[in-house]
This record gives C-alpha cells, structure tokens and sequence, in this order.
C-alpha cells in the first residue's frame, strides 16, 4: 500500500531522525537520491556528461537539496548552472558546494534563455511548507521549464502546488517527475497538483522508523491490498452466501442505465441480481438470470446490499423507491438521481452503511457549492460528504477518492483510474460493481476502495497498453480479466 503523510507529521519525524544522525546527513542522503533521478532522466537524453543542467533555487532546504544534486551531477561532467531567486537566502553550504564542483551560480534576469537550452531542469524552489502559487518572479521561469524540451524534475514536490491538500492556487510547475523523500505528501496523489507532479520517485531517507504507529493522511491500494478484499466462492458457497444484490435503476427514457448497473454486479461476482424498475425488459433480454421485480423494492425478495439511482430520473416514483431502499437494513449505495432525491437526516440516521458515489458536479449541488470549488479542492470535499453525511463518500473523477465518516481514518485515493473512463454509463457500471461488494460482506470504504480499483482497471484493460476508446459495457466485459490480473 502507498502511503501519504501531511507535512506536520513529515516534518516531526525529520526533526526526531535529525536529532539522532549527524548534521546534514538528511539533505546528503536526499540529493544522493535526486541526483540518482536525475541522472537516469538524462541516461535517455545520452547521459549526464556534457548535459546542460539548470536549477531553480529557492531559499532553505528545499533550494539546499537541489544545489547538492546538482553539485553531485557537475562532478560527473554536466553543465550546471543554479538560478538564485533569493540569493541572500539561499542555501550556503549547497552553494559552496556547487561552485567546488565545477558549477555556477546566476541571477534570475535572463534565466528564460538558460531554461530553453537545458536538458533538465531542477525545481527546487518552493519546499513542501510552501502555501500559495508562486511568486511573480519565479511564475515566467517554471512557464519557461514548462515550454522547453529539457526534462523537468521537481524536488519533494512541485513548486506552486499545496502537499496537503493537492490545491494549486496560481501558477505552479508541471514536473515531467518528482522526486519526494522519506515518504509520498497527499498532494502528490490528488488532482489538481498531482497533475503536476509526473511520474513520482521516492527516496527513502531513513524516516519510516518515526512513521511508523502513526496513521496516514492518505492511501492508495495496490494489487496485493485488494486481492486480500476481494471476496472468492468456496465449495459450500451458493448465492446468498456470494451476496444477493439489489439494483434499483434505469428509467423509460434510460433502460440503459439499469443494464450497465446489472452487467457491473454481475461481473464482479454477485451470486444474484434483483432488478427492480421499469428496464426489466432490456436487463432480461441482456441477462436472462437477473431476478427481475417491478416494485417496490422491498417487495423484491432478500438482498444483502442495493444500488439505487442510476438513470431513475428525478419522479414521485423515483423519490418512493429511494426512500424505500434507504429504509432497509442493509447497506445501501446511492448514485447518479438519487443523490438528488437524498434525505440528509435519513442517510445520517441508518444503522447499515451508506457508499455515496457522486461526481464533481452532483457533490457540489450536495454541499451547497461551486463545482469549481470541488475540483480545486477535491480532498477536502470529499471529507465534507463523509462527514455532513455521516457515509462513505467516493468521489468521482481524475482521481476518485473515498472517505470514511469515522475520524482518523485515512482517505483512500485510487490509483487506476484513467481518462478513457470519461465516458457516457460507466459510473452505472462502478455502482455496480461496488454494490456486489457491499452485498458479498465488505465494510462500505472497502468496497468503495476495491470498487474504483476495479474499474479503474478493467478500463485499462479495455482500453489495451496503448489506449482506444471504449464504452461503459467494455468495462464491464473487462471485469473478469481485471479480477484475474489482480488475483494472480
């Protein structure tokens, strides 16, 4: 599992490991690690010798980081000339250590031609304390790196991006990589700034001794973490003990809807769907096992978890069945109209668990905001839904995020995704997915988490190693071949 620590905690274990090992060493070991980056991003480039190297530096240890790198990548024959944007402040024993190396030292004023002619370009301006876009006289050099051919590497994290919150308020570097130390910094996995940041490297600078115990801001899953959550039949299994899925969706104008939802629960491995809505027709003719039932959803026989929303519409039908479903006892996932149909002091009062699955926009119109607010803040709302609703939000989107309404709980980000999933239905096919999980017994943040990653993946899949379009039903046909690469 990759794990993300808020800058606080980054910073009270630095200073705890500092105490222990001589001064300087945390900054040795993190340029030794940076020039490493450096030198195989410029392996592809033919090599670090006679490279044009140029590093932005800022003042502290951040600026301190980037000068010893790049005195380590003069000694081995690059070209390196360091942009002081504060040279009074700037780091003295990396600059000394720069200059004995064969490199030098600049002031910022045509610093635009250097960038252009580099090869890489060094972002150590703002460290991971910095709050805010960059200032106006560092803004034209990162849109210069930006615009260059030079590959650039960002020093713990881009400059200009907040490593709390993955806000991005004003101008900001985009890092072709970012080389972070000791551990990964929530914004480097949420959009926006993880836009920003690149490929991500991580040196390990001897902090995990003074992490460890302590709970993270942030998760992401990787294969080994899910394949553990992922439910699997045993030879007294039958379908109730797999998970019986209720799915209350779709609508005369959107069958569809209801098909996408179904196709999902199924192929994640729900032992039975009950279909209840006005798609029986079309789920049937696509998959003659469902159970169908044309309501009310309580009437439709036993369930252990339901999916209600996708393509209902917004009707005195579509609001009964909502508030059917959210009377149940059984652990409920609302999407798409549903979440406008919602009962705020309902959902917060239900005993079984509650997995809300909104994008950008529809967590906007819950919580009373802008959507622009939400994708600029993405961590932050997610939070919010979780918390005002007292249920596990999954937020949808560039990077899908789930959050827990416990306190102390770390948000979860998805590491699958990908962009050939903004495509009409295939949110109908994650609610699925994730309700057959809910059904099958896992914990409501579980199976949100296990759902999104294999979404995420099974349009990877889909998609193949180069990248096609495809629809919400190749997701789903994708499934099986997802829960394999995962399971094996």
């Amino acid at each position: 599992m990759r794990v993300a620590y808020s800058v606080e905690t980054v910073r009270a274990a630095e200073r705890a490991l500092m105490a222990r090992v001589p001064e300087g060493a945390l900054m040795q070991r993190a340029a030794a690690g940076l020039a490493a980056a450096c030198a195989n991003a410029l392996g592809a480039a033919g090599g670090v010798y006679g490279a044009r190297v140029v590093v932005l530096t800022g003042s502290g240890d951040n600026g301190g980081d980037a000068l010893y790198a790049g005195a380590r990548l003069a000694r081995r024959g690059a070209g390196v000339t360091a942009v002081l944007l504060a040279p009074r402040k700037a780091h003295r024993r990396g600059l000394a250590a720069l200059r004995a190396a064969g490199g030098r030292a600049v002031a910022p004023d045509g610093a635009e031609a250097l960038i252009h002619r580099a090869d890489l370009v060094l972002d150590g301006i703002v460290g991971i304390g910095g709050k805010g876009g960059l200032r106006p006289e560092a803004a034209p050099l990162a849109e210069a790196a930006h615009a260059s051919r030079a590959v650039v590497v960002a020093v713990d994290l881009p400059s200009g991006v907040d490593a709390d919150t993955g806000e991005v308020r004003g101008a900001a570097v985009r890092a072709d990589m970012t080389v972070t130390f000791g551990t990964y910094k929530p914004g480097l996995l949420v959009d926006p700034a993880a836009e920003h940041a690149g490929a991500l490297r991580l040196v390990d600078i001897g902090l995990g001794p003074w992490l460890d115990g302590t709970p993270p801001d942030l998760e992401a899953l990787q294969h080994a973490d899910v394949a553990a959550l992922l439910p699997g039949p045993d030879a007294e299994s039958d379908k109730y003990r797999r998970g019986v899925i209720g799915v209350v969706a779709g609508s005369e104008r959107y069958p569809g809807a209801a098909v996408l939802a179904v196709a999902g629960a199924l192929r994640a491995g729900a032992g039975a769907v009950r279909y209840v809505g006005p798609g029986a027709a079309a789920v049937l003719a696509r998959f003659p096992e469902a159970l169908v039932s044309s309501g009310p959803p309580h009437k439709a026989g036993r369930v252990q978890a339901w999916v209600v929303g996708p393509g209902l519409g917004d009707g005195p039908e579509a609001q009964r069945s909502v508030d059917d479903v959210l009377a149940s006892d059984v652990p409920v996932l609302v999407d798409a109209d549903g979440l406008r149909l919602l009962d705020r002091a309902v959902v917060r009062s239900r005993a079984a668990g509650t997995v809300l699955t909104p994008h950008a926009g529809e967590a906007a119109a819950l919580l009373g905001v802008a959507r622009e607010e939400v994708e600029a803040a993405r961590l932050d709302h997610v939070r919010r839904l979780a918390d005002e609703f007292g249920a596990t939000a999954l937020l949808k989107g560039s990077t899908t995020l789930v959050a827990s309404p416990e306190s102390g709980v770390p948000v979860r980000v998805n590491p699958t995704g990908t962009s050939w999933l903004a495509t009409a239905g295939s949110g109908d096919v994650l609610s699925g997915i994730t309700g057959s999980l809910l059904a099958a017994g896992l914990a409501p943040r579980d199976a949100a988490s296990a759902g999104a990653y294999l979404h995420g993946l099974s349009a990877r899949v889909a998609a193949g190693p180069v990248g096609a379009p495809i629809a919400a039903d190749d997701v789903a046909a994708a499934l099986p071949a997802a829960w394999r690469d995962i399971r094996s």
